[in-house]
């Protein structure tokens, strides 16, 4: 499956709106993961897995290789980091983390 790019149709939309290819994008298992864990430093493929349980090798492989494609996360010299479209995403989702929190309270 194709890595999902504005512009082009994905999953569930022949539109190519760009917020359509971020939700098909993010949307695939293990990627918020990936993204999450990275949040906060750089990551040698080794550690990454291990932050995230259960994921393969070969998942996480397809994941990054995506997330590097779409220029959310890249390759430094530490092992995989954010770049700056993907820490912007970060900021991006601050606010759905915000309010999946109240929601979690409210159904507490």
């Amino acid at each position: 499956m194709p890595t999902p790019r504005p512009g082009r149709p994905v999953r569930g939309s022949r539109s190519g709106r760009p917020l359509m290819a971020a939700l098909d994008l993010l949307g695939r298992r293990w990627a918020l993961r990936v993204l999450w864990e990275l949040r906060g430093e750089a990551l040698p493929f080794r550690a990454l897995r291990a932050r995230c349980g259960g994921v393969s090798p070969s998942v996480l492989n397809a994941r990054l290789g995506e997330l590097r494609e779409a220029g959310l996360v890249e390759l430094a010299g530490a092992g995989y980091a954010l770049t700056t479209h993907g820490r912007a995403l970060g900021r991006a989702l601050a606010p759905l983390e915000r309010w999946a929190a109240r929601w979690a309270e409210d159904e507490a």
